[in-house]
């Protein structure tokens, strides 16, 4: 007899144990467990949890059911073969002892002992025709392509995908199939039909779920269910899942008596290692010189954070493999942006007219206003000029890291320069203070011979001093403040040159001796030949400048007109166009020049002594002129704008090299005796020395004054150079200049002078060296001259 049949036969048997038959729900599905699976013993029927004080209704009811389901069963008999008939029959009584004995415990303990076996019989031929009709049903079902396989290997029949079954509520059908034909919609039975067919296969009915996708019904299989049993329990899905198998222990812990490897051991195993000694060497000299602290522990540092984002982008690579370079932080608000500042911070009426009178370079482009409340603010006017002009700047602008060098010795920083002990002699003593004028002294110029001292000053006067006693031996008072004074450096001739508002004057010394107060006079009266007899009121048309006699003298150290040979000739005047604010003199005394930065075209005029004539050597000159020079030696011609230096060949006629100092403006030049370097001193406080035969670009650019450089000079025997400042001091420099070309200029300080006092923000305006011993003399803004001796 098959499983299946004798299972049947045990079920035929549970009709003479009747059971209450309660009302049908899904939710209230008992499974059957795998022990009854197992043992042949499985229950299809279903027991719902009620009172004992509906246990008669639920009698009544379960009988009803219970009758009808005999009567069809028997009716089904009837109609079949009388072997399967007969069949069933002896299942039937050989199950009916036991299992109906069983059932009529379960249906409850209040019944009659007359009652018990009519109840079982009655019971156990419903159960035998639910499991017949189970049967039957499983014989004749087709196989289900759902059943023991799971959902993702079965094939769906709609092929829509992941769209919303809403779309298709409205539709008469559900979606569409692999060939593209539409998936009609299938009736769907009511919740009547749903009863009658629960009533006439419950088994077949509890398994059977509603697919929504495909619109089917799909029937679970025995094996689904009991899978989904275990997964209730917390039990794996499968049953031939063991969770404890033995354990495979695959390696052994066995000591084997022979190696895998039976080779020697090799010699480096009993030699002590090479690398460990080093590494030990390399300890014991980190323990000795102190880098490894032993039984010291380091205080805790404070925990640091970043308050601003770009800052932790410092380290990280751009996309384009670059480190990233946080851009620079704008300006912190201060006190005149807050929206009602203190009173200190606004501005009064008088600079707020001042500041109208000012370029829109030069304005300021935030002006501090006061409103009694935040809310009287008005929009910023230049915001989005402001932060166009920072994108800019962020986009074009660019950016390079510099790396901050951790110097512990600050001494390594300063170079190993000579002491000035060794350098001397140089000038360090104040000897002589020349007193007499009465406002800012411009400038001071020596003889040739060192004997006189000639200072012109802003009271009109030019005087005449001698420098070892410091008595004026001579003063020409003048209509206008005096900015520059030269002497001539012919040593045939006792001339010197003042520059006075428009008016160039060329005065004989009257200190020289017969011979060259000849020459002088001479000369002086060669110069105005050609022009005495043109008139002596102005500059005629076509003409740069106007030679004319000039009749004024000087006064002697009593007060009287005249103090010595040719005291009583007059001297030549030389009429500009424009002011005049600086000459110099060509080394063999018959050429001068001079500036007028107010005069564009005629701005630089070279003049000649011997023929008295003016020429203008630029057509157009490339910025405001400040200072011209002669080179001592070649015809060189240097001119001096406010950003650069132009140097020109005479001979030629044209450019030769353009220096540029990279500072302010320049305010002062000197040329070395050499003619090969040459020192430019500027506002912004720097004193750059130019190599003419190295480069166009500063060799070394100093920056040691507090304010604006004014003078520099350099001496013309000794190696000392000297650079004034409106700070009232004067920096002396050992400055030698090898003749070997690969060997770099000295620049050494030795001292600063200082014997001045500032007035009105100016200091020391100029400085000139002695021509033959190694002293200096320096005009201040304090109306004096002071003399400076080595020891």
């Amino acid at each position: 007899m098959s499983k299946r049949s004798a299972r049947g036969g045990s079920r035929l048997a549970q009709v003479s144990a009747p059971e209450p038959e309660p009302e049908l729900e899904v939710a209230e599905l008992q499974l059957s467990s795998d022990e009854e699976y197992e043992s042949g013993e499985e229950s299809d029927l279903v027991s719902l949890s009620g009172g004992e004080d509906d246990a008669g209704v639920d009698r009544e009811i379960e009988d009803a059911v219970l009758g009808y389901m005999a009567a069809a069963e028997k009716n089904r008999q009837d109609g079949g073969s009388a072997s399967g008939s007969d069949d069933e029959g002896e299942h039937t009584d050989s199950g009916s002892g036991e299992e109906g004995e069983e059932r009529s415990q379960e249906g409850g303990e209040g019944r009659q002992g007359a009652a018990e076996p009519q109840s079982a019989n009655l019971h156990g031929a419903a159960a035998a025709a639910a499991v017949a009709d189970d049967g039957d049903d499983d014989e004749q079902r087709p196989d289900d392509p759902a059943s023991d396989s799971s959902e993702d290997e079965r094939p769906n029949r709609n092929t829509i995908g992941d769209v919303p079954l809403v779309w298709y509520k409205d539709e008469e059908h559900v979606g569409y199939d692999a060939e593209g034909k539409k998936l009609a919609r299938r009736p769907r039975r009511d919740r009547l039909e749903k009863h009658l067919a629960a009533s006439d296969n419950i088994a077949k009915e509890m398994r059977t779920v509603y697919d929504e996708y495909n619109d089917e019904e799909i029937e679970l299989s025995k094996e689904e269910m009991r899978m989904i049993q275990r997964i209730r329990a917390g039990q794996f899905p499968h049953v031939e899942v063991n969770p404890y198998e033995p354990e495979v222990d695959w390696f052994t812990r066995d000591v084997e008596v022979m190696p895998f490897n039976a080779a020697p051991e090799p010699k480096r195993r009993f030699v002590p290692s090479k690398w460990e000694e080093k590494k030990v060497v390399k300890l014991v000299r980190a323990l000795r010189k102190g880098w490894i602290k032993r039984g010291q522990v380091e205080p805790e540092k404070p925990t640091a954070y970043l308050i601003w984002e770009d800052d932790g982008k410092t380290l990280d690579k751009t996309a384009t493999g670059l480190t990233y370079i946080p851009a620079p932080k704008l300006k912190l608000p201060g006190h005149e942006e807050s929206y009602n500042p203190a009173p200190e911070y606004l501005p009064t009426e008088e600079e707020r007219n001042a500041e109208q009178l000012l370029d829109d370079e030069d304005r300021p482009q935030f002006v501090p206003t006061a409103y009694d409340c935040l809310r009287r603010v008005p929009a910023y006017a230049n915001f989005i000029k402001e932060r166009f002009e920072r994108c800019l700047d962020l986009y074009l602008c660019p950016r390079t890291r510099r790396k901050r060098l951790i110097i512990e010795d600050p001494e390594v920083l300063v170079p190993k320069l000579p002491k000035p002990q060794d350098l001397q002699p140089f000038p360090t003593l104040l000897s002589v203070r020349y007193t007499g004028h009465s406002k800012v002294v411009r400038s001071v110029c020596p003889d040739p011979t060192g004997q006189w001292l000639l200072s012109g000053s802003d009271d009109g006067t030019v005087r005449l001093w001698e420098v070892r006693t410091g008595r004026c031996m001579q003063c020409w008072r003048l209509e206008e403040p005096v900015s520059c004074v030269a002497w001539c450096p012919s040593p045939g001739l006792s001339l010197l040159a003042a520059a006075s508002g428009k008016r160039l004057l060329l005065l004989p010394s009257g200190v020289g001796n017969e011979e060259q107060e000849a020459a002088t006079e001479a000369a002086l009266a060669a110069c105005t030949a050609d022009s005495s007899g043109s008139s002596s009121d102005g500059i005629e048309d076509g003409q740069l400048v106007s030679w004319q006699r000039w009749q004024g003298g000087g006064e002697g150290q009593g007060g009287s007109s005249g103090s010595g040979r040719g005291s009583g000739s007059g001297g030549v005047v030389v009429l500009h166009k424009f002011g005049i604010k600086h000459v110099t003199w060509h080394a063999r005394g018959d050429y001068f020049a001079t500036t007028a930065p107010t005069g564009n075209t005629q701005a630089v005029l070279v003049n000649q002594l011997s023929k008295g004539v003016t020429q203008n050597p630029f057509r157009k000159n490339r910025g405001r002129v400040v200072r011209v020079l002669f080179h001592p030696s070649k015809p060189f011609f240097f001119v001096a704008t406010q950003q650069n230096v132009r140097v020109y060949n005479l001979a030629k006629q044209a450019l030769a090299k353009k220096l540029v100092s990279g500072s302010g403006v320049i305010t002062s030049m000197a040329i070395h005796p050499t003619g090969d370097h040459l020192i430019v001193g500027s506002e912004d406080k720097r004193l750059c020395w130019f190599d003419l035969d190295l480069s166009a670009k500063p060799y070394r650019s100093l920056r040691y004054h507090q304010y604006a450089v004014r003078g520099a000079a350099f001496h013309r025997t000794y190696p000392l150079l000297a650079s004034s400042s409106d700070d009232a001091t004067v920096h002396v420099f050992h400055g030698m200049v090898y003749a070997d070309l690969m060997t770099n200029p000295l620049i050494v300080p030795v001292k600063i002078l200082r014997g001045h006092e500032m007035v009105d923000y100016q200091g020391v305006l100029d400085v000139a060296f002695h021509p033959t011993q190694p002293w200096i003399f320096t005009a201040g803004a304090d109306a004096t001259i002071c003399l400076f001796v080595n020891p």
